[in-house]
């Protein structure tokens, strides 16, 4: 069964419709010994355009190798992942990955520097590099420490000016991999409803990692449920209808938290479910 990131889609858009795929994808890797170890196995998904897909489960079932295959950072043992109905070969610019660690910023540069980092990568005018760093400081609320290095930062902000900068180039595909882990709570929820007022005004297709079940409940539209290999990675999905924004504090909220909860405390239930 393949994990769909929308509603059934009729075969003539599908195709269109597709930003992400990835067709019984897998990973090895081999120790010292020679011995493999099956990382990622048989995982089979697509995501539509302006989807927020979350990928949940327990450290070291996957999930971040998984990123990394889309991203391009890794190549696959087996299978294929396409963007656009394109092969995944490397990075790309169409795909944009913000972080875990808040060491992806560039120390020596400010914030508004760090933003337009990429931006002057892409030969983009000094003009409208400006325009559009300055643009999306102000979306992340960031106006007053444009002049700030990232060591005179917090944790948030600094994840802050992570997503500012991947949005400033505007990949078609933003990759997430964990990047509220390390922040305490209040910071947490707070770049949650930011991040998902941003994606929705933006439009924008996500890919999010997280272990955390209310983070995935409060950002996705869909939820799949990963195990550890050798086993087949994806064992479940979910569809979350909850209108945005959503709030932690209702019956809806608890049910579905505890079917995901259940999932992920249950390794060995059958194949992939619907939820």
């Amino acid at each position: 069964m393949t994990a769909m990131a929308s509603p059934s889609l009729s075969a003539a858009s599908e195709e269109q419709e597709i930003a992400l795929e990835c067709r019984n994808v897998g990973k090895d890797y081999f120790r010292h010994n020679g011995e493999r170890v099956r990382v990622v196995r048989e995982v089979d998904l697509k995501l539509r355009k302006g989807g927020f897909l979350c990928v949940l489960g327990p450290s070291g079932c996957g999930k971040t190798t998984l990123l990394n295959m889309v991203a391009g950072f890794e190549q696959t043992t087996e299978g294929d992942i396409l963007v656009g109905g394109k092969p995944v070969n490397g990075p790309g610019p169409e795909r944009g990955v913000v972080f875990q660690s808040d060491t992806a910023l560039f120390p020596w540069l400010t914030v508004r520097e760090n933003i337009e980092y990429g931006l002057r990568i892409k030969g983009i005018s000094k003009a409208e590099r400006r325009k559009r760093a300055d643009e999306w400081i102000e979306q992340v609320g960031l106006t007053q420490h444009t002049s700030k290095f990232p060591g005179e930062l917090s944790g948030g902000m600094k994840q802050r000016v992570q997503i500012a900068r991947v949005l400033a180039s505007d990949p078609e595909i933003l990759l997430m991999d964990e990047p509220f882990a390390a922040l305490d709570a209040q910071t947490r929820n707070y770049l949650q409803q930011e991040l998902s007022e941003l994606c929705r005004k933006s439009g924008k297709t996500v890919l999010f990692i997280t272990h955390d079940i209310q983070e995935a409940l409060m950002l996705a539209d869909h939820i799949i449920v990963m195990a550890r290999a050798p086993e087949k990675n994806i064992k479940a999905e979910l569809h979350v209808q909850m209108p945005y924004p959503r709030q932690r504090m209702n019956e809806t909220f608890a049910k579905l938290y505890n079917r995901l909860m259940d999932e992920i405390d249950n390794p060995f239930k059958g194949s992939v479910r619907s939820l």
